[in-house]
């Protein structure tokens, strides 16, 4: 069975719903791997010497290999920046990432970054892998159409009221807390999973499945489910799309990931990638040593 396979032979639970979002807990095979992840990992992430937006310097100084996650955003250097695909990163090894710039208006400041509690809304996510997945097609390198990635941030700006002079996505998080209903809804649902033996999840927006992230363990989810919940919850739907979530509809997706054509390419760190296109899908996938490390999945018309 190859890593992927797990996913065509997910469980789908019972979702937890919040605004018009529900979230499907996904159950896969699990394979033991010494991986951390989340914002705690104390790697630490620069600007290259000679700066440049489409890239970053990681070094992890622990005796792990740490995941960074695709749609991960990082705070300060020369502007705010999110990774255009999961890294694996070697214990002890320095590499240099692939992002995008999510904060158009500032080039300027310091050097080091601090990693952010939340992830990209998945409209960013989607164009951004779009973006690479062409890229990678064509050239082998995983750099996005950073233009398009841009208009998606100034929409997602536009669409939850935020103004700044620096057009940074990062200010999106500030709505949770100026919006009572949005931060009750997150709490509610960050108190109630991950469930245990959880290792991923699928967002549905009503009848609608939009996104999958599924993990290779309930310990990795878990260090990341706080910024899951925030990014479903700051895209919840208005309330002209309806319909009932369908776990049959939760796993068709998974299954449809796992059947698109896949463009494979080495990992930036450990590992290799597989790049999907299907109808109506795009996404990404990390496997390491035969582990499904991490796989996002968005829907294209979503």
């Amino acid at each position: 069975m190859n890593a992927l396979s797990l996913l065509e032979n997910a469980s789908i639970g019972y979702p937890i719903t919040r605004g018009g979002v529900s979230l499907f807990p996904v159950y896969i095979r699990i394979k033991d791997a010494l991986i951390t992840t989340g914002p705690a990992t104390g790697v630490i992430i620069t600007e290259r010497p000679d700066a440049s937006v489409p890239s970053l310097v990681v070094h992890n100084p622990t005796g792990s290999p740490v995941l960074l996650l695709e749609g991960e955003t990082v705070s300060g250097g020369r502007q705010n920046r999110v990774l255009n695909v999961s890294v694996l990163v070697p214990a002890g090894a320095t590499v240099d990432i692939p992002v995008s710039c999510v904060e158009q208006g500032r080039w300027g400041g310091g050097r080091e970054f601090d990693r952010s509690p939340s992830l990209a809304p998945r409209r960013v996510r989607r164009e951004k892998l779009h973006g690479v997945n062409r890229h990678v097609a064509e050239g082998g390198h995983k750099f996005s159409d950073q233009g398009a990635v841009w208009h998606v941030v100034n929409n997602e700006l536009n669409r939850l009221g935020v103004n700044n002079d620096t057009h940074s996505l990062l200010d999106t998080e500030h709505v949770i807390q100026q919006r009572h209903d949005i931060a009750a809804a997150v709490d509610a649902l960050v108190q109630c999973g991950p469930l245990p033996g959880q290792c991923g999840v699928i967002v549905a927006h009503a009848g609608r499945i939009v996104s999958a992230d599924v993990f290779a363990n309930p310990d990795l989810l878990a260090c990341q489910w706080s910024a899951i919940v925030q990014a479903a919850m700051l895209d919840a739907p208005g309330p002209e799309v309806h319909g009932r979530p369908s776990a049959s509809k939760a796993l068709s997706f998974l299954r449809k990931f796992c059947s698109g054509e896949a463009r494979l390419a080495p990992g930036v760190g450990l590992g290799r990638e597989h790049h999907v296109a299907a109808k109506r899908l795009v996404g990404q996938a990390l496997v390491w040593d035969d582990v499904l490390v991490h796989a996002s999945a968005f829907a294209s018309a979503a």
